[in-house]
Order: structure tokens, then C-alpha cells, then sequence
């Protein structure tokens, strides 16, 4: 007899549909294999044939961690382009990318953990370099570029699988893994949800990342609103992957579950999809699901509905169809096409702050390059490792000629003595066996003569080392051979990093005033340098006290060079793995002082001087003394060549602002303070003068705005404008169109982004542009209603070439619902849907859902909830709190009508709450004002009375129809 074919499985049949075919191999799965699933490591299943897979890959801005790829700028510059078109092209070029990498190593991952949505809301945020803006229509378009991009536009089959960071309202790493974002309604619906509903409509998203914080008191990844609101916006089945070791902190940090059994299952009920903990080792995370289904936590179907989710990702990766995947075997790696890409993308992100003439330089300026980044191509945590690499003096010895440039760094050159009278030598690499003596210590007898040994010892001369404070007292030391000191896992110190970096930095010092000299810590262990006979290390006791000898003054070496040139070159900025950065915000927006230091000397020895800022995030810098000025994010590989590309007016800059710069710390809010429409934050709300407005950025051409149109359609304001370049030289252009309501009812923003458009255009030319704008992006969320709308009024809408350049404005009258007074007496009020607030903190209602409201600082708030219907009387307040505090309650400002106490009567349990009840008198249309005193959990109230005839109304009848004390009081358990 001859062996028959077995059948194949549905699931392998590329005709079938996917949900068809994801059912059949669910099926399959035994509840182990599914179980195992669930951690971000699944493994394979070989009975069906099933590879092995992983969640996440980063790639953010090239591939990153997985080895050479090709590095575009940061996240921040790809904002600064504001050109959706090049951005789409980068995320096409990443996600080939990751295919070819994939290719030849299986560990290369095609679920790809990029973009960074989180709004750029306070400059300070270590992780400013992630996000695309501060304003959620520019970072949604951005975002939706980067994921159509890595997509790619097979209607079946995807090229990358992309996940958005970081759901939600994530803006800090002080606290990051303990820390609430309190978020009031109308900030979460017109600012934080928005950047990540409009990318997932767009539908090239395959799922979100929760954050570590929590919202409202409520961990990201227990989180309502990925059911409620994430999974409302599409039919695509989205896959939930959690932050790194974020499973394990709703116990271990965030102690919201007992037991990490309660927590695993809280989360996969909530919508998490893969448990990103415990790295490659998954045992932990399936135990603990197979613990949460034996105690009646989960049920199958719940592991089911997750492990759908993660099977649609790869079904849609091809990974089943492998003949019929289009994208497989890609090769387009490091291709001319990419690396040209990479050098537009720097170019286009290049803004030009400020400009009196100076620039462009002219082709036989002398130009002097100083500064800590004059010679730098810096990368970030996310980057991939550089195939190709341009420093700004490496780009302007190309464009201008090597003997027409002069450099000097303007670090400090130190030597560090001993208190004996000796110095910290660096003895280089290759004699390191032979200079080892018994039990493998340094001999100092070997050591004597060698100059390749990296390790450090002491000597009569020492070693000169380069001195860089990057702020905050936070230094590096690196050695003449270009080498950073670092400290190992043995705990020595050698001169053997190529760069700052890791998770950990272990290349940053401090030194520390004692006893006529100075301490040196080092910041990653926090230990002191000591010096022994076998060599140098850190540890925590007999730290050696060291002289600080300067050999040269970095402002010296600068003005030196500055004084020999035509035009000076500062190019200062930060290093993004050094004071703001994941895990570690900043503290100021001040330059760091070493580079003020080099900026105003070389601006002493010569008046021609540009500023060219290389950062992650906005600095307060003075520029008054300063004839141009040009900041960029960290550009990738190819930095320097555009930067000098610029500079010499081959390219005329078009980057423009994606955030506010502040002009001083004193205009920030709180990094913690997330109500931007109580702060008065970001562009939309700040009424203060920045530095340099939203939108801001300067071109080597003029442009003129005219003849603008507004026609108002159905459901959108079609609103039209010509621009024309009145210049002499072919450049971008980044039309802007702002709207603001005229009279609204409630704070609106000052002016909000509706659309943009990037062109170029040639001396004279004009382009007619038009845009389409939905009657949605003038709504509000309205509290007293619980959903959007519009109101109906007056509109201006403003078209220019920044927030603060506007150059056409006109008004449209628009329809729409007009507002209504809240009906308090038949609802009631919920706590969160305020109007205004001071001092208050939104907080969990329960685990599940629900918001409550407290004082921030546990003694006092105060809230105002505006245009409460009373109608025609009632006669009693019912206030649902938990914890122990007071309420009074009082109209229109007045005296208190009523003050309801709960102290001595509520439970231990933080969700146990408490109804109190008063008699009061109210009528008519009131502002209703609370104030919560001491650890008042507040979630609602409501009123009763008699209306018109005598009928009672709105709930049990009052002990009394007068204003009074605390009548009666019931214990409701709410869980």
C-alpha cells in the first residue's frame, strides 16, 4: 500500500480565513500549551509544527539591541519634521530592515515595540527623545506615518507588527512604577487618549504596551479604559503587551494585589495579552496563570481570548504562509536608499531658532567647531549600533575643506593626585596577563613601562584625562586613546568604554569636596575610587582624597579657536544616557554650566558666533548675545553631514518646534501635575511668553500666506490658503492651521494644531493648499453631559508658520448643541467631573473600575462643579465617601450649607464606602463647591427633595427639610 499525505490542518490553509484558522489551532492547543502562550517568550509547539515566537523588538528609530542597523534620528527629531510622508518612508526602511535582519538571526523580532505616542507634555521627562509632541494631532499623524510605514501595504500580510508606548498618561520616571497620573475627564479625552485612538483608527497598529504608572489610582495594566475605550476603536483583535517587569510590580512595588496569582489574573481580565517578566525565563508568569485557573481566577475562555489575540498578530505576520508571506527573505538592509533616507531625515529635522544674517556662512568662512559635541554622534537606549557615523566636524571638514576648520572640544584637561604626591595613571591593554602577578593582581613592578594596559594604577606624571561635567555635578574622565573610565562587575576602574552607556552607566563620577581635596563617587555603585598597590577600584571604605589638577581650561582652548576664525561653531547639547533619560528625569532646563561656560567664551573672542544645540529635549537658554541659533534632536548616522549641509545653505532648514521651549523652570508645572487645562500647560493652555512658541522654526527663504477661504460642508470646515516662497532659494515651508473657540463656556485651548502641511517650493512658486477639517476637532468633552460636543459659536481659525506666526485669521460661526445645566437633583454628581480644582487627586474607586476623588496632600481640595440644576428645590445631600475626612458643601462660594463627617465611622477598607446625609435648602441653577478635608475619598452625591406640588423627588425622604448636621448614616461595601 502505498502512504497517504496527511490532511492538512485548517489551520495551515492559507484560503481560510484567519479567524477560522486561529480557531482550529486554538483547538489544538492543550491549556498548557496555551498557557505557556501567555509569556513573552512563548515557546514552540513541534506536535503542530509551531515555531517558537517572541513579543517585542524595539525600533524605535532604526532596529535597536540586535546590532549594526541603520540609526535614523531620535523619535523627537522625526516630530520636528512634521512630514508624515518621510516618516512613513522611515518605517517602511525600519521594518525591511527588521525582515532582513530576521532573516539571519531568528531572534530579530517582527512584533515591533514602536512608536512612543506618550505626549511630550513637560519637557523635564527623562524619555522626551520617545515621543513625537506635545500636541496629540501632530503626534497621532507622526504615529500613524511610523506604523503604516512598518505595516507595510499587503491588504493581508503585515511587514512588522506595531505596538504603541505607552498606554497611558505616562510622563515621568520619578516614581514611574508607583506613581498615579491623576487625569480628569476632559484631560483624558481631549489630550492623553487622543494621540493613541486617532493611530489606532488609522489601522496599521497591532496592539498597545501599558506604562508602569497608574492612572487615577489605578495601574496602567489593570487598566478600564483598554476595554472600554482601546478595543472600541477597531475591529482588529489588538495585542496587549505589558512593560518589562510590570506583571511582578502590581505586587511587589505597587502592593495593589496581595498575591501575584491575583494580580496575573486582574491584568489578562483586563486585556493583557503577554506578560512581559523574569526575561527569557517563563516560568514564574505560566505558574502563576496555572495557580490564578486553579483558584477559580481565570477561566479558559479568559487564557482563550488572549491567546487569540496573540495568534492573530502572527497569522497576519505570515508566519503560518511562509510561501505566501510577500515579505519574507527581504534583504533591503543598509541599502543607498536608506542611507540617503537617513540623511534627509536629519536634514528635515534640523530647526533654525533664530537667525540675524549670519547663516548661511560663506564657502571661504574659517570656521572654528568647538564644544562636547562638536566631534560626537551620540545614540540613545533605543538605538541600533552605527553602520555609518558623521560628527559635526567630520561633516564640515567634508563640506568645507579640512584647513578652513579648527576644533577644540573645550573639555577640561585634569590630572588627579594622590594624597602621597602621586597621579592616576592609565596603563593600556595588551601587557594585562603579564602584568599580573600571584593571585592575579596587578603587579606595580610589572606595570612599570607598559603603555597597553587599560587598567589604572599610580605614577610619578599620571595620566592626562578629559573632563566633561554634563550638569548637576555629573562627570565623565576619559583617556588620551579616547577611552572612558568605567567600573566592571570586578569592581575596577579602567579606561575601556567607547561611549557612556548602559542600562546602568557605569562611566559617570562625582567628585565631592573632603578634607582640602575631593572625593571621587562613582554613580553606578555610588562607591568612592580607591587607590591600592595592585590597582584602582571602587568600594565603600578607605576612598582615596584626590587634588584636582587642571592642566587647561576648556573655555581657553575654545576662545583660543574662536579668536582664529570668521565664524564660531558651539555645538553643545546632552548625551542622551547621561541626567534625562529612561528611569532618570531631569531637573532643570538650564544648559549645563561647562557649556555655558564654552558659550560665552567663545561668544567673548568672537561676536560670529552660532549655537548649535544637539539634544533630546528644549533647553532655557539666553540668545539674546547670539546671532543664529539651530537646534536638532540627536540625528543618527548621518548628523554631521546634514548639520553642515545646512550651515552652508545646501539645504535650507524646515524642521520646526513639536514642543514648547520654556524660557525658565519657573514657567514648568509640577512633573507630577497632569491636568494641563488646570495648569495651564503645554502650548494649548500656557499663557506665559516661551522661548521659542509650538511650531517655531525659521527658513533661509520668505514665505507669503494669502487669500485664505473657509467654506463650512456637512460634517467638516473646508478652510483653503495660498502660500508662495517670495525668497531666493527653493525651500520647505510648514503650513500651519490653528482654530480656537471665541467664547467658550469652559477653558479651551488658547489656540489647538488642526492640520499642517509640509511643502517645497522654488523662488515665486505658489501652491494652493486646502484642508478638510472635521466639526470633531472643535469639540469639547463635556462633563456635565459625560461626552463630546460641540458648541455652537464663534470660531477662529488661524493659518501661519508657527503658534505664534500667524499670518490669516477668520471666524466661522458654527452650530451645534448648545450646553445645559447639570441635572443634579435626578443624577447627581459624579466626583471626577469637575470643572475646576485645586489641590485634588482623582484615585481608584475600586480595582476594577470607577473614580473616586481626595486631597493630594491628604489635608485639603477644593472642587467646583459649575451650573447644577436643582430645579424646584431639594432638601437633602447624600455624599458617598471612603476613608475618614469631611465634606463641605456650599453654593455659589458661600458659607458652607452643609459639612458631613466621616471620621470614627468609615472601615479600614480603602473601597468601603460610606454614605453621609444632610438636609439642606437649594433651588434653581447653582455652581456647587466642595471642599474635602483630611483622607476624604469622594465619589458622588446626590439630592433629594420636594418639587412642585409636594411630591418628594429623588430619593428617601430627609429627617428635616432644613439646612443641618450629619442625620443618618449607612455603611455600603463597594468592591
Amino acid at each position: 500500500m502505498t502512504a497517504q499525505t496527511p490532511p492538512t490542518p485548517p489551520f495551515r490553509d492559507p484560503h481560510l480565513p484567519f479567524a477560522k484558522r486561529i480557531d482550529d489551532l486554538l483547538r489544538r492547543l492543550t491549556l498548557d500549551e496555551k498557557i505557556s502562550f501567555l509569556h513573552q517568550f512563548a515557546p514552540a509547539v513541534e506536535r503542530l509544527g509551531v515555531d517558537a515566537f517572541r513579543t517585542g523588538q524595539e525600533a524605535l528609530h532604526g532596529v535597536a539591541w540586535m546590532g549594526p542597523a541603520t540609526v535614523f534620528p531620535q523619535a523627537v527629531g522625526l516630530g520636528a519634521t512634521w512630514n508624515t510622508d518621510l516618516v512613513r518612508r522611515i518605517g517602511e526602511a525600519v521594518a525591511k530592515e527588521a525582515r532582513s535582519m530576521r532573516a539571519r538571526d531568528g531572534r530579530v523580532g517582527l512584533n515591533v515595540w514602536s512608536p512612543t505616542v506618550n505626549l511630550l507634555r513637560h519637557p523635564l521627562w527623562g524619555r522626551n527623545e520617545e515621543g513625537y509632541s506635545e500636541d496629540p494631532l501632530l503626534t497621532s499623524a507622526i504615529a500613524t506615518a511610523y506604523t503604516r510605514g512598518l505595516r507595510g501595504e499587503h491588504p493581508v500580510y503585515w511587514r512588522t507588527a506595531p505596538v504603541l508606548k505607552h498606554w497611558l498618561a505616562h510622563n515621568n520616571e520619578t516614581d514611574r512604577a508607583t506613581s498615579s497620573s491623576s487625569v480628569r475627564p476632559r484631560v483624558l479625552h481631549e489630550y492623553d487618549l487622543r494621540a493613541f485612538r486617532a493611530t489606532v483608527e488609522a489601522g496599521a497598529v497591532a496592539g498597545v504596551m501599558p506604562a508602569y504608572n497608574l492612572v487615577n489610582g489605578r495601574p496602567n495594566h489593570v487598566s478600564p479604559y483598554l476595554r472600554e475605550q482601546l478595543r472600541t476603536w477597531t475591529d482588529e483583535d489588538l495585542l496587549v503587551c505589558s512593560d518589562a517587569g510590570a506583571p511582578s510590580n502590581l505586587v511587589d512595588s505597587e502592593h495593589y494585589f496581595a498575591t501575584h496569582e491575583e494580580a496575573t489574573a486582574a491584568a489578562l481580565r483586563a486585556g493583557v495579552d503577554s506578560f512581559t517578566d523574569h526575561g527569557t525565563d517563563s516560568t514564574e508568569i505560566v505558574g502563576r496563570v496555572k495557580r490564578a485557573y486553579e483558584q477559580g481566577l481565570l477561566t479558559e475562555a479568559d487564557i482563550d481570548t488572549a491567546v487569540r489575540r496573540q495568534l492573530s498578530v502572527r497569522f497576519r505576520l505570515g508566519e503560518f504562509d511562509p510561501r505566501d508571506d510577500p515579505h519574507a527573505g527581504s534583504k533591503d538592509f543598509d541599502t543607498p536608499a536608506h542611507r540617503a533616507l537617513a540623511q534627509e531625515a536629519a536634514e528635515q529635522a534640523i530647526v533654525l531658532l533664530k537667525n540675524e544674517g549670519l547663516l548661511p556662512l560663506a564657502r571661504d568662512a574659517r570656521i572654528a567647531v568647538v564644544g562636547l559635541l562638536a566631534d560626537e554622534c551620540k545614540l540613545d537606549w533605543y538605538s541600533g549600533t552605527l553602520l555609518h557615523r558623521s560628527t559635526p566636524l567630520e561633516g564640515l571638514y567634508e563640506r568645507f575643506g579640512a584647513e578652513r576648520v579648527r576644533f577644540a572640544e573645550g573639555v577640561d584637561r585634569v590630572r588627579l593626585k594622590t594624597l602621597a604626591g602621586t597621579f592616576l595613571h592609565v596603563v593600556p591593554s595588551d601587557a594585562a596577563d603579564e602584568a599580573r602577578g600571584a593571585g592575579g593582581a596587578l603587579d606595580p613592578a610589572l606595570l612599570a613601562g607598559r603603555t597597553d594596559l587599560p587598567a589604572l594604577t599610580t605614577d610619578a606624571v599620571g595620566t592626562e584625562f578629559a573632563l566633561t561635567d554634563w550638569g548637576e555635578g555629573v562627570l565623565t574622565l576619559r583617556a588620551p586613546d579616547g577611552r572612558y573610565l568605567s567600573v566592571a562587575e570586578d569592581g575596577r576602574v579602567r579606561a575601556s568604554a567607547d561611549q557612556p552607556g548602559g542600562w546602568v552607566v557605569q562611566e559617570t563620577f562625582r567628585l565631592e569636596p573632603h578634607d582640602g581635596g575631593h572625593l571621587l563617587r562613582h554613580l553606578g555603585t555610588g562607591r568612592h575610587v580607591c587607590v591600592a598597590a595592585d590597582g584602582v577600584e571602587v568600594a565603600d571604605a578607605d576612598p582615596e582624597t584626590f587634588e584636582l589638577v587642571v592642566t587647561e581650561r576648556g573655555e581657553d582652548a575654545v576662545a583660543g579657536a574662536a579668536a582664529q576664525a570668521d565664524v564660531v561653531l558651539v555645538v553643545a547639547g546632552n548625551d542622551p544616557h547621561i541626567n534625562g533619560r529612561e528611569t532618570e528625569d531631569r531637573t532643570t532646563l538650564r544648559l549645563p554650566a561647562h557649556q555655558e561656560r564654552l558659550l560665552r567664551a567663545a561668544r567673548a573672542a568672537n561676536p560670529h558666533t552660532v549655537l548649535a544645540l544637539t539634544s533630546a529635549y528644549p533647553y532655557a537658554v539666553g540668545t539674546e548675545a547670539l546671532p543664529a541659533v539651530l537646534w536638532s534632536a540627536h540625528g543618527g548616522q548621518a548628523a554631521g553631514t546634514a548639520l553642515a549641509r545646512v550651515l552652508a545653505g545646501d539645504v535650507s532648514p524646515a524642521g520646526r518646534l513639536p514642543q514648547t521651549w520654556y524660557a525658565a523652570d519657573a514657567d514648568l508645572p509640577g512633573l507630577l501635575d497632569y491636568d494641563v487645562i488646570g495648569g495651564r500647560q503645554t502650548y494649548l493652555y500656557f499663557e506665559g511668553t516661551p522661548l521659542f512658541a509650538f511650531g517655531h522654526g525659521l527658513s533661509y527663504a520668505s514665505f507669503s500666506y494669502d487669500d485664505l477661504s473657509v467654506r463650512i460642508d456637512g460634517a467638516a470646515v473646508h478652510v483653503s490658503f495660498t502660500v508662495t516662497n517670495t525668497g531666493d532659494v527653493t525651500a520647505d515651508e510648514v503650513a500651519q492651521l490653528y482654530a480656537r473657540a471665541v467664547e467658550p463656556s469652559v477653558p479651551r485651548p488658547r489656540r489647538e494644531l488642526v492640520a499642517h502641511r509640509r511643502i517645497t517650493l522654488a523662488p515665486g512658486a505658489r501652491e494652493d493648499l486646502a484642508f478638510q477639517v472635521p466639526l470633531s476637532a472643535f469639540e469639547f468633552w463635556d462633563v456635565a453631559r459625560g461626552g463630546r460636543r460641540l458648541e455652537p459659536g464663534p470660531y477662529e481659525l488661524l493659518a501661519g508658520a508657527s503658534s505664534a506666526d500667524v499670518r490669516l485669521r477668520t471666524t466661522v460661526l458654527l452650530d451645534g448643541e448648545p450646553g445645559a445645566p447639570r441635572p443634579v437633583r435626578r443624577l447627581g454628581l459624579d466626583a471626577a467631573d469637575f470643572d475646576e480644582q485645586s489641590g485634588a487627586a482623582i484615585v481608584d474607586r475600586t480595582r476594577t473600575s470607577g473614580d473616586a476623588v481626595t486631597p493630594a496632600d491628604g489635608r485639603s481640595a477644593e472642587l467646583v462643579y459649575r451650573d447644577c440644576d436643582f430645579g424646584d428645590g431639594v432638601t437633602e445631600v447624600t455624599v458617598s465617601v471612603a476613608g475618614e475626612g469631611i465634606v463641605d458643601l456650599s453654593l455659589d462660594g458661600g458659607a458652607p450649607l452643609a459639612s458631613l463627617s466621616s471620621q470614627g465611622i468609615a472601615s479600614g477598607d480603602p473601597y468601603a464606602r460610606t454614605t453621609l446625609r444632610a438636609g439642606i435648602v437649594a433651588e434653581g441653577v447653582r455652581d456647587v463647591h466642595l471642599r474635602l478635608r483630611e483622607e476624604t475619598g469622594f465619589t458622588h452625591f446626590g439630592f433629594a427633595g420636594w418639587g412642585a406640588g409636594g411630591r418628594r423627588r429623588g430619593g428617601p425622604a430627609p429627617e428635616d427639610n432644613g439646612a443641618g448636621p450629619l442625620r443618618r448614616v449607612a455603611r455600603e461595601p463597594d468592591r
